[in-house]
């Protein structure tokens, strides 16, 4: 891992490399045109979050509650920014001079928030993703902002897990692309079962890491020991 040392320590030459992608990983807005009805206006997203808040029993108009439908409204673009990002323009600039470096890039514990799309609650964890290199490398934030822009959506973790590879697969065309997701889901731990302290952990091997065991292995090395850190108060 010194070769994958060295790159993160410092910036290759910029060599900008625009990737051209297949219609199966069209923009989020794009993705979603024919399966998503036109969007609300701030002010019906608002009154539904009142009715919420009388459909729970309480008053919208008390002095507590005044203000929770803009802060409700506002958090929500903050969690679901995602449908407004594009992961092929995210790992679209590429560095092909890497002095040779072909050994794996793996980013490990980057920080994962998500909400479940069967009961809208969060889904807190982390991911650890890795790609052996073709012929180019990405920044590495940029992988951590692909995590941040199919995690900022409506999500169940065997999705997520699909989506984060399949982009880095299709975008970088690498030799491999292995991601692995543990994360508590609030939907089970506060509500329903109500079973705290449960990780879920998912993943999603392509090229090599699936077809070589060695590599594979090599991978999960790398990301032993930090299985369920941090994730037993969630």
């Amino acid at each position: 891992m010194t070769g994958g040392a060295r790159h993160m320590g410092r910036e290759p030459p910029k060599q900008e490399r625009r990737v051209k992608t297949s219609d199966t990983l069209a923009p989020p807005p794009r993705e979603l045109q024919s399966a998503v009805p036109s969007r609300p206006s701030r002010a019906e997203a608002e009154a539904a979050v009142r009715t919420l808040l009388r459909w729970a029993g309480d008053d919208p108009d008390r002095e507590g509650l005044a203000g929770t439908p803009d802060r409700v409204v506002r958090a929500y673009e903050e969690f679901f920014e995602g449908y407004g990002q594009d992961p092929v323009e995210i790992l679209q600039r590429t560095f092909e001079e890497t002095d040779g470096y072909d050994e794996m890039v793996v980013l490990r514990d980057i920080r994962l928030e998500s909400h479940c799309e069967h009961h809208m609650v969060p889904i807190i964890g982390k991911a650890h993703v890795a790609y052996l290199p073709g012929t180019r490398v990405v920044g590495i934030s940029k992988l951590a902002r692909i995590v941040e822009v199919f995690s900022k959506r409506l999500q169940i973790q065997e999705k997520l897990t699909s989506q984060i590879a399949n982009a880095i697969n299709e975008v970088l065309q690498p030799k491999g692309v292995a991601v692995v997701i543990e994360a508590a889901h609030q939907c089970m731990t506060t509500r329903g079962v109500r079973k705290p302290g449960v990780t879920m952990v998912t993943s999603r091997m392509l090229g090599a890491f699936r077809d070589n065991p060695a590599t594979r292995r090599e991978f999960m090395s790398l990301i032993q020991g930090q299985h369920g850190d941090g994730l037993s108060n969630v």
